[in-house]
C-alpha cells in the first residue's frame, strides 16, 4: 500500500556480483576474542583483533599459574656449599672410605665362622629360611680377599662375574673426578644390563629350589 516502509524481508534479493572476490575463509587457529562480534563475518571483517585460540600451537593455555621455585631448606643449602668448597678428590676419597669399611667389616666379622642368625642378619632369611638375591655375598668377598675364588663363586657367583666391571666403573670414575683422568670406559647397553638383571632373577629363584643341582647353589 501507499506509505508503507519496504522491510528488509520485502526487499527483492540482490544477485551476486560475479566480479567481486570471494570473501576469504575463517582460519581455524584464530578466534576473534572475547570482545568480538558475533555472526559470520566475526572471523573476517578488519575490525576484529585475531588471537589465536588455546591450544593453538605457540598460544598459551587458559589459567596457567606461575609456579614460585621451593626454597630448599637449611640443611641442603650446607651440603650444597660444603659440596661447592670441597676438593674435586673429596668425593672419590668419601666413596673408597665406604668400600674401605665394608672391606673392614668383612674381614673382621668373617662371616664364614659365623652363625646364620648372627646380628646383622637377612631378614628375609631370618624370618622365611629363603636366600635373598644378595645372600652369600659378604662371604663371597669374604674369600675373594683370601684368594678363594671357587669358594667365592660358589657363595654368590654373579657377585664374583660382577666385580671387576664394577671395579673398574669405580677406578674410571674416581680417577676422572680426583685426577682428570680418561681411562677407557665401559659402555652398556640397556639390553646388556636387562638381561643381566634377568640372570639375577634366575639364579635368585633357582638357588632356592630344593632339588638338586639347585641345592648346591644355597648358602
Amino acid at each position: 500500500m501507499y506509505g508503507e516502509r519496504v522491510t528488509s524481508v520485502d526487499r527483492p534479493a540482490t544477485a551476486p556480483d560475479p566480479h567481486a572476490e570471494p570473501a576469504p575463509h575463517a582460519d581455524p587457529h584464530v578466534y576473534a576474542g572475547p570482545d568480538a562480534h558475533a555472526g559470520p563475518d566475526a572471523h573476517a571483517g578488519p575490525h576484529v583483533h585475531a588471537e589465536p585460540y588455546p591450544g593453538a600451537p605457540g598460544a598459551p593455555w587458559p589459567g596457567q599459574v606461575a609456579y614460585q621455585p621451593v626454597e630448599t631448606d637449611r640443611f641442603t643449602r650446607m651440603v650444597l656449599r660444603l659440596h661447592a668448597r670441597a676438593p674435586r678428590w673429596a668425593v672419590p676419597l668419601a666413596a673408597l672410605g665406604c668400600v674401605g669399611l665394608g672391606i673392614a667389616y668383612a674381614l673382621i666379622s668373617d662371616p664364614t665362622r659365623s652363625d646364620p642368625d648372627a646380628a646383622p642378619s637377612c631378614l628375609l632369611k631370618l624370618t622365611t629360611g629363603l636366600d635373598c638375591p644378595g645372600c652369600g655375598g659378604t662371604r663371597a668377598l669374604w674369600y675373594v680377599l683370601h684368594g678363594d675364588l671357587p669358594a667365592a663363586a660358589r657363595h654368590h657367583f654373579l657377585f664374583i662375574f660382577a666385580l671387576p666391571f664394577l671395579t673398574w666403573l669405580f677406578v674410571v670414575w674416581a680417577g676422572r673426578q680426583a685426577f682428570g683422568w680418561k681411562l677407557p670406559e665401559l659402555q652398556f647397553s640397556p639390553k646388556v644390563i636387562g638381561w643381566f638383571l634377568a640372570a639375577w632373577l634366575v639364579f635368585s629363584v633357582a638357588r632356592n629350589l630344593p632339588w638338586a643341582p639347585f641345592t648346591s647353589l644355597y648358602v
